[in-house]
C-alpha cells in the first residue's frame, strides 16, 4: 500500500481548526441514525469534539474514539474528562486494523478522513467487519472539485491544485467526496444514500493559513503567498464542497 502523510499535519492552526467541529456542524446528515443505546465507534476522532456530542445522544451506549495521532487522542480524553462525559474513550491506532471484536457497533461515524487514506477502500472494509448486522455506516469528505473561491484568479486555482496535488503525493485525495458511494459499495456496504453541502468560512485568514503553512513546508512559497494575499481580501468568499454518504452492513 501507498506510505501516507496526514497532509494538514498538527500545527496550532491545524489542530484549532479540527477542534471548532461539533456533531451539529459537521456530522448532522448522520444524527437521524443515531439513538441512545447505540455503541458507535468514531473512526479518524482526531480531538474528539465530535465523539463528545455522539456519546452525549447516544448515552447510555458507548462510544469510542480512535485516531492515529497521539496528540489529538490526549487532547480528546482532555476534553472528554473537562465536560464529564463518561461514555466515551479514545484510543490510539489504525483504521486498517481496529482494536475491537467483530460486530462491535451498531454505528460508525467517519468526518474528514477518507481524503488522508491511500486504501480508502480497506479502511471501509474493516470498518464494516466492526458493524452488526443491519449497522450503519456514516462518512462524509471534502471534493475539492466543487470549491467556491472568490476573487477568483489563475494563480489562487494554481495554488489550490498545488495543496490537492500535495495531498495526493502524501497518499491521499482531495476530491474523493463524489466516489463515497463507489467506495462503499466495494467494501460491501448496501443502501447508499448521498448528500452535499457547502461550508462557508468566515475567517478566509485563517483557512489560507490552513493550506498556506502546508504549501511553504514543501517548498511551494508562490502558491502560499497567493493564499495568504487572498486571504486578505474583504470581499473574498471560500465555500468548501463536502459530501455525506450513509449506508447498511446488511449481511
Amino acid at each position: 500500500m501507498k506510505s501516507e502523510v496526514y497532509t494538514p499535519g498538527y500545527t496550532p492552526n491545524a489542530t484549532n481548526f479540527m477542534a471548532t467541529r461539533t456533531l451539529e456542524s459537521h456530522g448532522r446528515f448522520f444524527v437521524p441514525f443515531l439513538s441512545a443505546n447505540h455503541d458507535v465507534l468514531d473512526l479518524g476522532c482526531g480531538p474528539g469534539t465530535i465523539s463528545v456530542d455522539i456519546a452525549r445522544l447516544v448515552a447510555p451506549g458507548k462510544v469510542a474514539g480512535i485516531d492515529s495521532s497521539e496528540s489529538q487522542v490526549v487532547q480528546a480524553r482532555k476534553l472528554a474528562e473537562e465536560a464529564g462525559v463518561s461514555n466515551v474513550d479514545f484510543h490510539v491506532g489504525s483504521c486498517y486494523e481496529l482494536p475491537f471484536v467483530n460486530q462491535s457497533f451498531d454505528r460508525i461515524f467517519c468526518h474528514a478522513l477518507m481524503e488522508h487514506l491511500a486504501d480508502p477502500v480497506a479502511a471501509l472494509r474493516e470498518a464494516f467487519h466492526k458493524l452488526k448486522k443491519d449497522g450503519m455506516i456514516g462518512v462524509c469528505s471534502p471534493d475539492s472539485d466543487g470549491w467556491l473561491l472568490s476573487p477568483s484568479s489563475a494563480e489562487l486555482e494554481a495554488a489550490v491544485t498545488a495543496y490537492a496535488d500535495l495531498q495526493q503525493a502524501n497518499g491521499g485525495n482531495l476530491r474523493i467526496g463524489k466516489n463515497l458511494g463507489v467506495l462503499l459499495q466495494d467494501a460491501g456496504f448496501t443502501d447508499i444514500h448521498l448528500t452535499a453541502r457547502y461550508e462557508c468560512y468566515p475567517s478566509l485568514e485563517f483557512i489560507g493559513e490552513y493550506f498556506a503553512i502546508q504549501l511553504a513546508q514543501n517548498g511551494f512559497d508562490r502558491h502560499a503567498t497567493t493564499l495568504r494575499e487572498w486571504a486578505k481580501d474583504s470581499t473574498g468568499m471560500f465555500a468548501q464542497a463536502w459530501v455525506s454518504a450513509v449506508a447498511k452492513k446488511s449481511q
